[in-house]
C-alpha cells in the first residue's frame, strides 16, 4: 500500500508504525525528525497533481486540518481517502487503533498502549481552573464547542469557558477574553506561535501558560507523553506585569 498523509500527527504515527507505507506528507508534517518522503506542500493547500503522481492507494485527512474540497476533488479523481475527526482522547485512541489495523499493523504498537495507560492512569482531578484558550491572534480565535483539545485539557483538570458556545472556534475580541475573567489562559505554540514574548503580554495579571501545541492537539506517539508535558507547563504558567 502506498500513503500520503496530509495530517502531521497521523504522518507521524504511520512513520513510525508502517514506515514503508509512506510516500508522501505535507511541508507540516515534522515529526518523526528524519521523515524523509516527498512533500506536497501544505495542509490546506496542497498539490493535487503532485499527490496523484504519487499514486497513493489512500490518502490521510482530517476535518480541521484540510479542506472538504481537497478530499472531494481526490475522491473525484478516484483517489482512495480517509478522513478523521477525532474530538476526545478516547476517540482519538479508536481511531488510531483503527487505521494502524487497517494499514496492516500486526499488532497495536508499543506508543499506543502506551498512550492508552497513560490517560487511563489520570487521577481524576476535579476542574479547577477556569481557562480560555486562544489558537491565534489578529483576530483572536480560541478553542470553542467539542474539541480534542478541550477533552485534553478537560482531563487535565482545566475548563474551557467557551466550551458551551455554538462555534467550535468562537472570535471573541481581547476585551471580552479579559472580561471573561478567567484563572488561566492557555497559549500553544502552534499554530500560532504563542511565546513569554508575544501572548502573555495581552492578558496582565493572569497566569498564562505556554503549552506545547503538539502535545495539546496532535493525535498521535505525542499523545504517551502529552499528559506528563501538558501537567508540568500548565503547572509553571508566566505572570505578565
Amino acid at each position: 500500500m502506498r500513503v500520503v498523509s496530509l495530517v502531521p500527527s497521523l504522518t507521524e504515527a504511520v512513520a513510525v508504525t508502517r514506515p514503508g507505507l509512506l510516500v508522501g506528507a505535507t511541508d507540516w508534517c515534522t515529526h518523526p525528525a528524519d521523515l524523509d518522503v516527498p512533500r506536497v506542500g501544505g495542509t490546506k493547500y496542497p498539490d493535487l497533481d503532485r499527490i496523484r503522481a504519487l499514486r497513493p492507494d489512500l490518502v490521510l485527512l482530517n476535518v480541521e486540518e484540510n479542506r472538504r474540497e481537497d478530499a472531494t476533488a481526490l475522491a473525484a479523481a478516484g483517489v482512495p481517502v480517509r478522513v478523521t475527526y477525532p474530538r476526545t482522547v478516547d476517540g482519538a485512541l479508536t481511531e488510531l487503533a483503527d487505521l494502524l489495523r487497517d494499514l496492516g499493523a500486526p499488532a497495536e504498537p508499543d506508543w499506543l498502549a502506551d498512550a492508552r495507560r497513560a490517560w487511563a492512569g489520570l487521577p481524576r482531578t476535579p476542574v479547577a481552573r477556569r481557562a480560555v484558550v486562544p489558537v491565534w491572534r489578529r483576530p483572536w480565535v480560541v478553542l470553542g464547542a467539542d474539541t480534542f483539545a478541550g477533552d485534553v485539557l478537560r482531563r487535565l483538570g482545566v475548563s474551557n469557558l467557551y466550551a458551551d458556545q455554538p462555534d467550535r472556534y468562537p472570535r471573541p475580541n481581547l476585551a471580552q477574553l479579559r472580561a471573561d475573567a478567567p484563572d488561566l489562559v492557555v497559549l500553544p505554540d502552534e499554530p500560532y506561535r504563542f511565546t513569554r514574548d508575544d501572548g502573555p503580554e495581552a492578558f496582565p495579571g493572569i497566569p498564562c501558560a505556554l503549552v506545547s501545541g503538539r502535545h495539546l492537539t496532535w493525535y498521535g506517539p505525542s499523545l504517551a507523553e502529552a499528559p506528563t508535558v501538558l501537567a508540568g507547563q500548565l503547572a509553571d504558567p508566566v505572570l505578565a506585569d
